[in-house]
């Protein structure tokens, strides 16, 4: 069997290594490595591919989120609504603008960020919501737009998870997760469903005027050369980068598919076992992951183990060769720096349950029946206590 990995980069870079190598070495003989023609050619795909009129690349996820916030015109003190289960630079970037972070409580099924929740923390300081398409399922945001129409806040979409996945609206019709709120943020990190060889990101949005104003900040604030006109800061998507992200932008949609193919298969193994609870999707025949849902791209898959010594089975696994990992084993709201008198405990059961249960098994583009078949086999064993 091939040595396992939490994420195959080098496997997966073996299937278009002739069109990067390619590439790379078009873009060194170019020169042209900031804001170069494969910078463009990318964003015109990747509009393209998403369905919005304007992606935005600059040079982490990171960056993203917070530029789509200065964009917005976002002021110290205005109070940003987010999900307490989630990586820290959702909530980091709120508080590096001088915003005012509310964390609430998420959804025990989804992850996603709980809805009922979001609507109990809306004051008249309100000003944006900010939910995380969490391990690459889709938020729900007929809702979330709903509930921000009705209280005049925007919706920023991190989708650093989740690019690729669709959302299936009421009235039937899909969008791509990243083009469905005002503006929306995505991270190119190496690890990432669509990934570059270092640090990229990208904000999409299909206002027109929001587009412009922030691809002056991404650019020092300038639209012409030497000429200022807002505050911004210096984050490009460099073309290297860009350019091994066009070799694989055509095989998004394969390398997400073969993601919910091994989630399927995990899935599968898993029916039935006492104290495992599987990831599922958010469409109502998606029980178990069917066939045809795009409504989750398996970023990540993640078990909750119930009735279980969660480390205990990390250590396990470990021990077999098999990584794993724990995301996130604590609450945005216990974090040193985002401690804050406001939160009341009470308001975080189920995040305060996740951090205590959850495991993310290897995912990636690579897996196969034999890697799978020995890591469920592992699991099942541990937590039957064999």
């Amino acid at each position: 069997m091939r040595k396992i990995q939490m994420v195959d980069l080098q496997g997966q870079y073996q299937g278009i290594k002739e069109r990067v190598d390619r590439s790379i070495r078009d873009v060194v003989a170019s020169a042209a490595f900031i804001n170069g023609p494969e910078v463009h050619a990318f964003q015109a795909e990747l509009e393209k591919y998403l369905g919005v009129k304007h992606v935005i690349p600059c040079a982490n996820g990171t960056d993203a989120l917070q530029i789509a916030m200065m964009g917005l015109g976002l002021k110290p003190g205005d109070e940003v609504i987010t999900a307490d289960f989630t990586f820290a630079a959702t909530v980091e970037v709120i508080a590096l603008l001088g915003l005012t972070p509310v964390l609430v409580d998420v959804d025990p099924v989804s992850f996603n960020i709980d809805l009922d929740a979001v609507e109990k923390a809306i004051t008249p300081k309100t000003k944006a919501i900010v939910p995380v398409h969490l391990f690459g399922l889709a938020a729900e945001m007929d809702a979330l737009m709903d509930l921000a129409k009705q209280h005049d806040l925007y919706v920023i979409e991190d989708n650093a998870q989740g690019i690729g996945a669709s959302y299936t609206h009421k009235d039937g019709s899909k969008s791509k997760t990243g083009t469905i709120g005002h503006v929306a943020s995505t991270s190119f990190f190496p690890s990432k469903n669509l990934g570059c060889y270092g640090d990229g990101g990208a904000i999409f949005t299909n206002d027109d005027e929001l587009a412009h104003t922030i691809r002056g900040i991404v650019n020092h604030g300038m639209y012409k050369r030497y000429h200022h006109d807002v505050v911004g800061v210096n984050s490009r998507l460099d073309s290297i980068q860009a350019t091994v992200l066009r070799a694989k932008l055509p095989n998004l949609d394969g390398y997400n598919a073969a993601r919910q193919t091994a989630a399927r298969k995990y899935t599968a193994a898993f029916k039935g076992i006492e104290n495992i609870i599987t990831p599922t999707g958010s469409c109502d025949d998606c029980p178990f992951i069917c066939d045809t849902c795009d409504c989750h791209v398996f970023h990540q898959y993640t078990l909750r183990v119930v009735n279980t010594d969660r480390d205990a089975l990390a250590k396990h696994l470990n021990e077999q060769g098999i990584p794993c990992g724990v995301y996130y084993p604590i609450p945005l709201h216990k974090q040193k720096a985002y401690v804050d008198e406001r939160y009341n405990e009470a308001d975080f059961p189920v995040t305060n349950q996740l951090v205590k249960e959850v495991i993310s098994l290897p995912m990636h583009t690579e897996l196969d029946d034999e890697q799978i078949n020995f890591i469920t086999n592992t699991v099942i064993h541990f937590v039957q206590g064999s």
